[in-house]
């Protein structure tokens, strides 16, 4: 997320950071330089202006200037003044208080809407929530098709009129059916085109008019720049918008269009999608966002993710296994495929506060946990519970088994024992569901 953008802020940020005493003329240049960088991840001219206008007069403040750390406060200034520009908190979906609910997707062809229908869908019955997907992409071959295989991979229900042209009959049909199946949530899938134009925008507030939804959300796709900008005015200005949900955003894009949009529309941003997983959806939370982009790292949305990974049940019967020494191999690779379910190993090392670019930016093997799977799954139920009866030709058939070598089976045996100690020697009285949880308060 914004590589590039992040790479460029964090080597301005180390180099003030530091200083004891700022200039006038040090204050120019570090600003010139984060302008330049702003403007190489093709954030909009005038929001570029606005930004570096507003940290200069508050960075030249008296309070600033004579502060034992100017540098810091400088550091400080930047990121409040990111935060702002990213948005000004979460902003949670429009829910109706009379369900149910329903949100219209709309943007350009290839935004990613019928993915996000999907992704959007998940992330609704995970909040307790019992959604109805309604395809009313007409126009775009196999747009339905693509919803209905969506729907059948997550188990939710989806509303199609394939010999049926006409939108709004398709989206009143829908609402009628979601009514009847008892569906609180309805989302839909609007068609786009290449480029905006009359016919689309036309069919749009039709929609608008007729179902009357309690969002509009335009998906932006995160690599298209400054054109962005341009789609999500028009958008808001013809439509009427309510928010944006920034689509490709673990991509290798620039970040100027989620740097743009918000300031030029004055919608939130609610939600960025992070991956190909239908999982890969977050609440977008401008503040964590900002700390990321800085290098300052964001251990709330890792707390998130562990805490959705792992109910307080399991984290307390595996602290006592840990207490008892009593940790198999079992429990070892139940661990690894709940860490699995956090998301890619890159994006939480992502997370991280101060991890260097170059580990940052390491290949990291992604299918060890399936090798891991591989090793344990060949032993017996009595070797996976007790592993020091695992002798040379225990472990020579495990290595048969698992498609690797005796070395590989040594290497992993011997991770497993220092792992097991250092969960031993690191766990506290408080647990670590409590642990967690007291530092997502501390932290907030």
């Amino acid at each position: 997320m914004f590589n590039s953008l992040s790479d460029k802020l964090q080597n301005i940020v180390k180099k003030i950071k530091g200083q004891t005493r700022i200039t006038e003329k040090e204050l120019d240049l570090m600003l010139r330089e984060v302008k330049l960088a702003l403007l190489e991840a093709d954030v909009n001219y005038k929001v570029v202006k606005d930004f570096i206008a507003r940290i200069r007069e508050k960075s030249l403040g008296e309070s600033v200037m004579k502060s034992l750390t100017p540098g810091q406060q400088v550091v400080k200034i930047v990121r409040d003044e990111l935060t702002s520009l990213l948005g000004d908190g979460e902003s949670k979906l429009n829910i109706s208080p009379n369900p149910p609910t329903v949100i219209m997707l709309v943007g350009l062809q290839g935004s990613g809407k019928t993915t996000l229908c999907g992704k959007l869908s998940n992330y609704l019955r995970k909040q307790g929530k019992k959604p109805l997907m309604v395809a009313c992409d007409v126009y775009r071959p196999a747009a339905i098709k693509q919803l209905e295989t969506l729907g059948k991979s997550l188990n939710i229900d989806v509303y199609s009129e394939e010999d049926n042209k006409d939108v709004v009959q398709i989206a009143t049909n829908g609402i009628k059916k979601a009514q009847s199946k008892l569906c609180d949530v309805i989302i839909i899938d609007t068609a786009g085109r290449l480029q905006i134009d009359e016919n689309l925008m036309n069919e749009l507030v039709d929609l608008k008019k007729a179902i009357k939804p309690h969002e509009i959300m335009l998906v932006v796709d995160s690599m298209t720049g400054q054109e962005a900008v341009n789609v999500a005015d028009k958008f808001n200005e013809v439509v009427g918008i309510d928010s944006i949900t920034m689509s490709k955003l673990d991509s290798d894009t620039r970040g100027g269009a989620a740097l743009s949009v918000k300031s030029i529309t004055k919608k939130p941003i609610k939600f960025a999608s992070v991956g190909e997983k239908l999982s890969d959806l977050e609440p977008f939370y401008p503040d964590r966002v900002a700390s990321r982009i800085l290098g300052m790292g964001d251990v709330l949305s890792i707390i998130d993710k562990a805490e959705e990974a792992f109910s307080e049940e399991q984290a307390l019967d595996l602290e006592k296994k840990i207490r008892k020494n009593d940790f198999t191999l079992d429990d070892y690779l139940s661990q690894m495929k709940k860490i699995r379910k956090m998301g890619s190993f890159k994006n939480i090392l992502a997370m991280l506060p101060g991890i260097p670019k170059e580990l940052r930016d390491a290949d990291i093997d992604e299918k060890q946990i399936d090798r891991i799977n591989a090793i344990v799954t060949s032993m017996t139920k009595e070797e996976r519970r007790n592993p020091k009866i695992l002798n040379a030709s225990r472990r020579i058939r495990i290595a048969k088994g698992s498609g690797n070598t005796v070395q590989d089976i040594n290497r992993f045996m011997d991770q497993f024992e220092q792992m097991r100690k250092m969960m031993k020697s690191m766990m506290s009285g408080k647990g670590k569901f409590g642990a967690l949880k007291n530092a997502k308060n501390y932290l907030k």
